[in-house]
């Protein structure tokens, strides 16, 4: 039974996906370190600089977190190390939010051991503002972040989510920590108060967005293997403070579950899930009636073992991001993958999936054909057009190999469009709009959401494919419910809408 049916269908493009890979271009980088840095690796895209193209963030474990500054030209992609305020090691991941609503995005930093913030400033500068703003100081492993802004409150709630006890003598394993939720509690500048909330399950992922009932919920996907008694996925109700059950219509799911990717697949505006984990990655369809129902096999997203064959084990799969590569109109899936270290019962030689939606809904594994099915252990990844040209571009750190960034070099793509949104005064980014957009019959929409993948995101204009449609209507429900008017924006142009004040 086919799965998932668009809305309408835009006119096909003959493209077939081709990445160059560039990673010449990066400095030398590696994601390091023992058994606390099995997980993490994060990656994070976002324009620090200023100059509309997309810098980035490096997890580093026991080495150094990277700053990476955006130097490429049109057609040529190029990067420089950026210089931090610190040295900061023992990082996890990275997020970029603007936390202090002044209009430039900051930075929260993960790590084994107590987290950092860095508050942003012109042109990739940045300053240590942790102890300033309240932020906790424990001896804790942080591996997932989110954020969203509540109504009539200046600055964001944080949700970090931690890994195994390192307290626990009894531990590593049969321990997974609390998690904790930053409650501003500052008026004129951001101070943060932590609350615990609990039951934790080893969270590697966390993502706040609107559900498919339509309510604001905090996902949290958590590792089984370190569950304790009656571990699982878990949806937390943001406006009455609690975790939905099955009676809620919120299914017990239990895997090994380590990054989040969520988008709307169907045209109906709620947002498909895509969990990664060891073995099966599960793809969540969102129903009119607010539940989630699993996707059929035959959706081609379960890529449960590894494509090239050279391995049967089951494959490990860690961030995970919705993006159009072919600018078709149909949205595709890019996973990356690897062994934690040398589980034996996993597979080794695990290349990252490049999966291609088509017009009927379902994906077809275009990874190797498309020169991404890279074996090293992948972590963290960002998919970013980041040398402006219109084609979505791919970087990913991997655990110790050397990062990897390719250039789409796409023949006969699509046509695009991208969305910058100017939020009210406070959420500055505009977390948690909503962007509709129709093209030739095509309805498509994205939410703005930090958080999701697997410990690191991308906070970017965003990026829809249109295939062969020459213009395109955009309409944008604000994070406050607004509703704003139908605009025309054409084809391989980026439309900038700002809150109506």
């Amino acid at each position: 039974m086919l799965v998932l049916i668009p809305v309408a269908l835009a006119q096909p493009t003959s493209a077939a996906p081709l990445f160059e890979d560039v990673s010449q271009a990066l400095p030398k980088h590696q994601y390091t370190g023992g058994w606390e840095h099995f997980v993490g690796g994060g990656l994070s895209a976002f324009d620090c600089s200023g100059d509309g193209l997309p810098d980035m963030v490096a997890a580093g474990g026991s080495s150094p977190l990277l700053l990476l500054k955006n130097v490429s030209d049109t057609g040529k992609l190029a990067f420089v190390s950026a210089e931090l305020p610190m040295e900061i090691t023992q990082t996890t991941g990275a997020y970029p939010l603007d936390i202090d609503a002044d209009g430039v995005l900051d930075v929260y930093v993960m790590r084994v051991g107590p987290d950092k913030v860095l508050r942003g400033g012109p042109d990739c500068s940045f300053e240590d503002v942790t102890q300033s703003w309240g932020i906790p100081q424990t001896d804790q492993w942080t591996t997932s972040f989110t954020a969203w802004w509540t109504e009539d409150v200046a600055f964001p709630t944080m949700a970090i989510g931690h890994y195994v006890d390192r307290t626990d003598p009894e531990g590593p394993f049969g321990t997974c920590d609390n998690n904790t939720l930053l409650y501003p509690t500052g008026d004129q500048a951001p101070y943060y108060t932590p609350h615990v909330l609990n039951p934790g399950y080893c969270a590697l992922s966390m993502l706040a967005a609107r559900d498919a009932r339509g309510r604001l919920s905090l996902r949290i996907s958590n590792d089984r293997h370190y569950y304790v008694s009656g571990g699982s996925e878990q949806l937390w109700d943001v406006e009455t403070e609690r975790f939905l059950s099955q009676e809620d219509g919120w299914p017990t799911v239990s895997l090994w579950g380590m990054g989040i990717a969520s988008r709307d697949l169907t045209g109906d505006q709620r947002d498909e899930v895509m969990l990664t984990s060891m073995g099966d990655q599960l793809m969540q369809i969102a129903q009119v009636d607010g539940t989630y129902r699993n996707a059929g096999y035959d959706i081609g997203t379960y890529a449960h073992t590894p494509y090239l064959r050279e391995d049967g084990r089951p494959s490990t799969g860690w961030h995970a991001t919705f993006a159009d590569v072919d600018n078709d109109a149909h949205v595709d899936l890019f996973i990356a993958k690897g062994n934690v270290d040398q589980m034996p019962g996993m597979a080794m030689l695990d290349p990252n999936n490049l999966l291609m939606q088509g017009a009927d809904g379902r994906f077809t594994e275009a990874g190797d054909t498309a020169g991404v099915a890279d074996t090293a252990r992948s972590r963290g990844a960002a998919v970013a057009d980041f040398d402006g040209d219109g084609l979505l571009d791919l970087a990913v750190v991997n655990r110790r190999a050397d990062m990897r960034l390719y250039r789409n070099i796409t023949s006969n793509a699509g046509q695009w469009v991208k969305v910058q949104l100017e939020g009210a005064a406070t959420n500055r980014f505009a977390i948690g709009a909503r962007v509709i957009i129709t093209a030739d019959g095509t309805l498509q929409s994205q939410q703005v959401t930090i958080g999701g993948g697997h410990a690191g995101a991308t906070l970017l204009p965003l990026h829809f494919g249109i295939g062969t449609a020459q213009e395109a209507t955009v309409q944008v429900q604000w994070p406050d419910g607004t509703l704003g008017g139908l605009v025309k924006v054409g084809a391989a142009a980026t439309l900038n809408i700002r809150y109506p004040h």
